[in-house]
């Protein structure tokens, strides 16, 4: 079955088509494969561009450098090399059979059947290709016809395809949550189930990518049960989850218009307090940046924030805690709240967050030591007592009446 949707942007981009020109001057054959394909199609957004091609890495390395775009051999044991012109990078992969698997790793050999390499992808919907002017090319048979239904399955056997790499496991649910419609295909879910504690070799690492992405769906939530359903959910979120506070989230999410966040997603799920925040950041590697941003929002349950809060006491938590922990904390507790008719209050408490700008105490050490307090650690203790009295008085900006409670601290103490 062929189709095409010729005229598309990223198809038509000048690093795109060099891209594939280089490899025809060159005696080879390129098709783009995978998401680009499958999002063009669907009319979603083409964020990355991965071709396919009959040359090998090291012919690959050299079409490109003949036509003046920079080769990157990015894993080219595997057959891929990385193109970038124009500052745009694009996987160019050797077609490929698997000849050998762990579950984590394959040993391949290089192809010039498409067929062949459009056999050892994951999903139908997966294995479509198209060349330079948008012909599409479906080998299986059946990719096309599994997108137009909305259907995502494994190609072949899915306990073979599982088997293969066992993070597919995750990506079938991930798939399903962002490109299928209806129920996950049954032998799909099966197989996915029976092989759940493969998932215990995969690196951390490739489970943040996948667990962040399906958290990124508009509504994962879906595949989410069906993956508690069939076993899957505990091998990478264990301890206790709150299904139904994510689902209120996501649903806040697409009622306001706002993008999908991940960590807040992710906090939202978790329901085991901050040391299962603690534990999960640790086993998925999460970075330095999302780590912080998981524990700040799981580990809050001291903080009051309410629908009803003043604004000073906004405020006084915006100085605190910051603008990023506090909206989250307030999108948190909204997802809780069960009073639909709070969403005034929480909007107006979101307004003031993202508005807010944090005020600059006018007092320094030096002013401290000036006042009369030795050099040392007494210094930061009264500049600290001076800091809470300001925060009271609501970050007044009069400096006589900060200043003149500096005099009375540093004489009341020394």
């Amino acid at each position: 079955m062929t189709r095409t949707f010729a005229g598309q942007a990223w198809l038509q981009s000048p690093a795109a088509q060099a891209v594939l020109k280089a490899l025809s001057v060159a005696g080879g054959e390129g098709r783009f494969v995978g998401g680009c394909v499958r999002n063009a199609l669907m009319g979603r957004e083409v964020d990355d561009i991965d071709v396919a091609t009959t040359l090998v890495p090291q012919e690959v390395m050299a079409a490109l450098t003949a036509q003046g775009i920079k080769a990157v051999p990015t894993g080219v044991d595997h057959g891929t090399v990385t193109a970038v012109l124009d500052g745009t990078p694009i996987e160019v992969t050797t077609l490929r059979r698997d000849v050998e698997t762990d579950g984590r790793h394959a040993v391949v050999a290089f192809t010039t059947d498409w067929a062949e390499d459009a056999a050892r992808r994951d999903f139908t919907v997966n294995a479509l290709y198209a060349d330079a002017v948008g012909q599409l090319y479906d080998p299986g048979g059946e990719g096309l016809s599994d997108l137009d239904a909305g259907r995502v399955r494994f190609i072949g056997d899915p306990t073979q395809r599982i088997r293969e790499d066992y993070l597919r496991i995750l990506r079938f649910f991930r798939i399903h949550a962002w490109y299928g419609t209806g129920a996950l295909d049954a032998k799909g879910l099966t197989a996915c189930g029976a092989d759940a504690e493969g998932l215990a070799g995969i690196s951390g690492e490739r489970i943040q990518k996948e667990m962040l992405k399906l958290l990124r769906a508009d509504a994962p939530v879906p595949a989410l049960r069906a993956m508690a359903a069939s076993g899957v959910v505990g091998q990478v979120l264990p301890g206790r989850l709150n299904v139904n506070r994510l689902e209120r989230l996501c649903a806040i999410d697409a009622e306001t218009f706002r993008s999908p966040e991940p960590v807040l997603r992710l906090a939202a799920l978790l329901d085991g307090g901050d040391d299962q925040a603690r534990l999960l950041a640790d086993r998925w590697r999460l970075s330095n940046k999302d780590r912080d941003e998981l524990c700040g929002l799981v580990g809050a349950d001291d903080l009051k924030i309410v629908p009803y809060l003043s604004v000073r006491e906004v405020r006084r938590l915006l100085y605190r805690i910051g603008v990023e922990r506090f909206c989250g904390l307030c999108r948190l507790r909204w997802a809780e709240d069960p009073k639909v008719s709070n969403q005034m209050q929480w909007e107006t408490l979101l307004a003031l967050g993202r508005s807010w700008q944090r005020p600059t105490l006018p007092l320094t050490g030096n002013d401290v030591m000036r006042a009369g307090v030795p050099p040392g650690p007494e210094v930061g203790r009264v500049l600290s007592e001076v800091e809470e009295w300001w925060i009271d008085t609501d970050f007044t900006d009069d400096e006589f009446s900060i200043f003149e409670r500096l005099k009375a601290i540093v004489q009341a103490t020394f």
